[in-house]
């Protein structure tokens, strides 16, 4: 009897006529691998595979076996699954329904969007499997602390969906320590759990799911299997509306046609034409650009008379609207269903099958890609993806900088490091994550009540995110929360809950720990549409939705926006930023830009642009040299380094500009960085700094100058700025990779 025949049949039969219903042939590996180490071993899992692998089957049906053979002798929730996403928690388990109904075991959603009702059932008759979000688990802790022990009496184990989302995150390190309160509250450790398709680093990642639990990690390794994709890159110039059309026009044309016969802009034709007829996802990595990508592709459909077909999805919109194109995209009968979306449709929802991915731009990083190719290429069809790259038309005095197509660069890059090297983003923890300890102290005396200093510094600084906090630190931490009220001390010299602290812990947003902003509700007549951060004045039009609106009436009290809808497209902005790109990702993009390699998913343009900037990048020596001369005093440095070593540089430029003459130090993500010099050679600005370095290493915390205050988590704007300059230096900066790339690449 072979190992799947065995595992087979452990599955109760319930299990095994799904398994027949479904005409699956075998057991896939993942699933023989979950189910060995869930039926052998006490131990807890880490499973790590491809999009659409059954990574959901793989461990619920062991799990399921085990509570039907074993029924909990407790009362209490027997399976908490945590997910980050309110769209994964209502469709994860939607494919396993009947497997689920024929077991009898109950499955409760919470979150906050759940009826009390639902949520009642669970709380007077707690059983079965739980599915909650970080947050909605952060309200049951603080609020329902004492019923704790009768919720979860019969907890076995506690599955976290798309870890690789929530490592090294504020939100995941604040999952870590609510299941370390959970722990200390029952008494005993549930085994763990871990989901994901894309994980750099498994062993990091162990580490982390499994930081105090107790338990032995396993860690199943999938064989590496050949790379089956259908993958194009194409590449256009955006015609400047503020320059002479006419004049350009011929140029254009030559180049790679701006626009096309009809008059539209010749990448969103592509993208219209690329995605026409096929039910897709069309990505962007912001909102914005979202927004606008939905509103251009709707005005090409009305230009050509077709139908709109096109729906969109993330986070600022209303929940209906969001499961009205999540429902769209599963129904089978839609078979021409475009939706254009954020990372909200990143993540393990099952949308059904999908005949293409479309991209604008590249995806910020490795793993970003990978999820977003995983949407498609389901049921056994290869995964699909079409990348759109726009950029600005160069005009003939443009700086060396901006005559390289980054954007095409990267994605090229993206490709190459998986696909030659099986790279992902390994995970970074936080070393000291102020605005996690300052939430959790004021969640863990809101469900306590008084404790000491000692006792709460006992109870911080053993969870394994915070446990790398000095002491020191949290003291003066809790030092300065009692002075600003966030905290008070009571006779007996005990701390609880100060006014201000009362404050925040009273409003629903206490439980999340990511930064969120006073957003405006945006209603057309009943109609939620979503959220903007800024009300337009009456009369003004903005985008949302894909569509157009024009402001009748703002509620400032109620911070409500009625809207009626107008035709048009228009822009929008919201706060936020790109994301940290890893080292590795800069390096490949060197190599590709100072190679002459060939690769076959350049569709015509894009081939013929990296052609170009080769040919640019050739000429001007930045295959040879750090620095580059732009002419007269100006100089530009390309490092090559990703976001934290990049800052660093740009930092230790800045620390030492008034002894070198450097001065306008100016930068562009983590591209390049442009100043002024007086210096006669670019060996000489190299030596200068690589020398000094040797001799005098990077001390990152001179690097923070005593006037900052870096804000950028949520609670950070209630911290000391002393403190907040130490973790700026102690998590985003990066010395070691600049020593090696400046003395390692010494020019003679």
């Amino acid at each position: 009897m072979t190992e799947a025949d065995r595992i087979f049949d452990a599955f109760p039969s319930f299990i095994q006529e799904y398994i027949y219903s479904r005409g699956w042939q075998r057991l896939r590996d993942v699933q023989i691998d979950a189910a060995k180490v869930i039926f052998y071993s006490e131990d807890n899992l880490l499973l790590s595979s491809s999009t659409a692998s059954g990574k959901t089957e793989a461990v619920f049906f062991p799990i399921l076996a085990d509570l039907c053979k074993h029924p909990p002798k407790a009362q209490g929730i027997s399976v908490l699954y945590i997910a980050p996403l309110k769209s994964l928690i209502n469709d994860q388990f939607y494919r396993m329904t009947e497997v689920l109904d024929m077991s009898g075991i109950d499955v409760f959603h919470w979150h906050g969007d759940i009826g009390a009702s639902h949520k009642s059932k669970m709380l007077k008759d707690p059983k079965g499997i739980l599915q909650i979000t970080p947050e909605s688990l952060e309200s049951m802790l603080i609020n329902r602390s004492n019923d704790i022990p009768r919720l979860f009496g019969a907890l076995k184990y506690i599955v976290i969906d798309e870890i690789h989302s929530m490592i090294g995150s504020d939100r995941g390190n604040q999952v870590i320590c609510q299941i370390c309160r959970l722990q200390k509250l029952l008494g005993f450790s549930p085994r763990r759990i871990g989901l994901s398709a894309t994980i750099g680093d498994l062993t990091k990642a162990g580490e982390w799911l499994g930081a105090g639990s107790g338990r032995q990690m396993q860690i199943p390794t999938q064989p590496k299997a050949s790379l089956h994709w259908r993958l194009g890159m194409e590449h256009f110039f955006i015609l400047d509306s503020a320059r002479d059309q006419r004049d350009e026009a011929e140029l254009q044309d030559k180049l790679t046609g701006a626009t096309t016969s009809e008059g539209v802009d010749a990448g969103f034709a592509f993208l219209y034409d690329a995605v026409k007829n096929k039910k897709s996802l069309v990505f962007s990595n912001s909102r914005e650009e979202t927004e606008y990508v939905t509103a251009t592709l709707r005005q090409i459909a009305r230009k050509r008379g077709e139908d709109d077909i096109f729906l969109i999805h993330h986070g600022n919109l209303s929940a209906a609207l969001r499961e009205d194109a999540e429902m769209k995209m599963k129904d089978e009968a839609e078979l021409r269903a475009v939706t254009c979306a954020t990372v909200t449709l990143e993540l393990g929802i099952d949308i059904g099958k999908l005949d293409r991915v479309a991209q604008m731009g590249s995806p910020t990083t490795i793993s970003s890609f990978l999820q977003r190719l995983g949407r498609s290429g389901r049921r056994e069809a290869p995964p699909e993806m079409v990348m759109v790259f726009r950029e600005e038309m160069p005009l003939p005095n443009d700086s060396l900088p901006h005559l390289i197509p980054w954007e095409l660069l990267r994605a090229i890059a993206i490709v190459e490091l998986y696909a030659t090297e099986r790279f992902i983003e390994p995970p970074y923890a936080k070393k000291m994550p102020l605005s996690l300890a300052f939430h959790q102290t004021l969640s863990i005396l809101a469900s306590c009540g008084e404790l000491t200093p000692a006792a709460l510094a006992g109870k911080i600084l053993t969870m394994p995110p915070l446990a790398h906090l000095p002491k020191e630190v949290y003291r003066a931490l809790l030092l300065d929360m009692i002075e600003k009220e966030y905290l008070e001390i009571t006779e007996e010299n005990g701390l609880i809950i100060g006014l201000k602290g009362e404050k925040l812990i009273g409003s629903f947003k206490f439980y999340a720990v990511f930064r969120d902003s006073e957003d405006f509700t945006v209603r057309c007549e009943s109609d939620e549409i979503g959220t903007i951060t800024t009300p337009p004045p009456v009369g003004d039009r903005f985008a949302l939705a894909g569509r157009v609106w024009e402001v009748l009436d703002v509620d400032m009290p109620r911070k409500l926006i009625y809207v009626s809808r107008v035709g048009g497209k228009m822009e929008i902005s919201w706060p936020g930023d790109g994301g940290e790109i890893h080292t590795r990702l800069l390096e490949k993009m060197r190599e590709i830009l100072f190679s002459d390699k060939q690769y076959s998913f350049l569709m015509p343009n894009a081939a013929q642009r990296l052609e170009q900037a080769r040919k640019i990048a050739q000429k001007t020596g930045m295959d040879k040299k750090l620095f580059i001369r732009l002419g007269d005093s100006s100089w530009c440095l390309f490092p090559w380094l990703g976001t934290k070593a990049f800052r660093t540089i740009k930092r230790y430029l800045k620390l030492h500009a008034s002894e070198y003459g450097l001065s306008d130090i100016e930068s562009e993500r983590c591209h390049y960085i442009t100043f002024k010099s007086r210096m006669d050679s670019s060996a000489d600005l190299h030596k200068i700094l690589s020398r000094r370095m040797k001799r005098e290493g990077i001390n990152v915390k001179e690097l923070v100058f005593p006037s900052e205050c870096p804000i950028f988590d949520k609670y950070d704007d209630a911290i000391l700025p002393e403190l907040l300059r130490m973790a700026y230096a102690e998590d985003r900066l990066c010395a070691e990779e600049v020593l090696t790339r400046f003395i390692g690449d010494e020019e003679t």
